[in-house]
């Protein structure tokens, strides 16, 4: 087996989720790097998509912004804005949302906008672009990030993007259509909404992570399912191209390409 870190066991994860000939609404960074590998694996028929217009976009080298040249060049055809949000996403076409953020909590409601009080915020964070209303109209929701007590907080300090609300059926409760976040991939496991209630839960440890570790990591108090499984670990053909796209990422920028 081939060696390889938490970060490419993250991506490679999040990139399996995403499904052949699905049509994915991507988001910058760590998401934008999982389903690029996706397209390079195993879904080589996977319809990205872009908040700034492109169809169908196959990037040689990772983006490093939705206004990044190498979207409108690779893609299938490239349309407004507000096309992509009104007829595709509120249209209720795109199979699945890809997110990141700052911070997430139990219900996968996701804060890109502040740490600490709104009007006196500890931290501007970059703000909501276009995740709100992804994780509102995409039929699915996933959720990359990595696990730890500052990102996986038990009461977010804002709310910029609905994951299941205050959990139950609060989504459907609000309106919103879709299954919203059905998983949520970090660099020790894989959360899962619990039947019900719609609580994160994990369902799948990384190879060597401790049930430990990922309590010690997370502001809430984490639950397991009843039948935790170990995360198949990357196959070398996974770990090849993702090191590939990385290496020519930073080839490209010039810069390192592993962490966005």
């Amino acid at each position: 087996m081939s060696e390889f870190n938490t970060n490419e066991m993250m991506t490679v994860a999040a990139a399996r989720r995403l499904g052949n000939g699905s049509v994915c609404f991507v988001g910058i960074g760590l998401p934008s790097k999982a389903a690029n590998l996706a397209r390079l694996t195993h879904a080589p028929e996977v319809v990205l998509i872009y908040e700034s217009g492109p169809i169908g976009a196959k990037p040689t080298v990772l983006p490093l912004s939705i206004g990044d040249g190498e979207l409108a060049e690779t893609a299938d055809t490239v349309v407004p804005t507000g096309e992509i949000f009104r007829y595709w996403l509120q249209g209720g076409r795109i199979d699945v949302g890809f997110l990141g953020a700052a911070q997430v909590d139990k219900f996968g409601n996701i804060n890109t906008t502040v740490i600490g009080d709104y009007h006196a915020p500890k931290v501007r964070l970059p703000g909501a672009g276009g995740a709100p209303e992804i994780a509102g109209s995409a039929k699915k929701v996933l959720i990359i990030l990595k696990q730890g007590h500052r990102t996986f907080v038990d009461k977010l300090a804002f709310i910029t993007s609905v994951g299941h609300g205050e959990g139950g059926d609060h989504r459907k409760r609000l309106g919103l259509p879709g299954d919203g976040p059905v998983a949520i991939i970090t660099d020790l496991c894989i959360m899962e909404p619990e039947a019900g209630s719609n609580e994160f839960i994990v369902t799948s440890l990384h190879p060597g992570v401790s049930r430990e570790q990922v309590v010690e990591n997370t502001g809430w108090q984490i639950r397991f399912a009843d039948n935790v499984t170990t995360t198949e670990a990357p196959k070398a053909e996974e770990l090849a191209a993702l090191r590939d796209l990385e290496a020519r990422t930073a080839a490209a920028h010039g810069q390192k390409g592993s962490d966005e």
